[in-house]
């Protein structure tokens, strides 16, 4: 009889160190989504920025860059959630890459 020395496969996970690593955004995406109203009347919402942030001087900065209303909503599943009016889904991306808050591959843009 012959000796055969059979290797049985271990599973592999690719993103096993980005999980375990404390690298900033590993993990976490900032979700920018937005939500229809009544007629022509939209919402954006910036959801997932850091807890670190001030969220009152981001939205600050938003409505005074943007020219419109806007506020910060406390939800229990998803935490602190920024809210303005109107379709700024681009504008708030591009303002987040160059304000230096978080990074380009970091935005999650959602909607139609």
């Amino acid at each position: 009889m012959v000796d055969l020395e059979i290797q049985v496969p271990t599973p592999f996970d690719p993103f096993a160190e980005a999980k375990e690593s404390d690298a900033p955004g590993a993990k976490e995406y900032v979700h920018i989504r937005i939500q229809q109203r009544n007629g022509k009347k939209s919402l954006t919402t910036v959801q997932g920025l850091k807890k670190e942030f001030s969220y009152e001087k981001i939205l600050k900065d938003l409505k005074k860059e943007f020219c419109c209303n806007g506020n910060v909503v406390q939800d229990k599943e998803l935490g602190k959630i920024i809210q303005l009016q109107g379709d700024q889904r681009k504008n708030v991306s591009q303002f987040l890459v160059q304000a230096g808050l978080v990074r380009k591959d970091q935005i999650k843009i959602h909607g139609f």
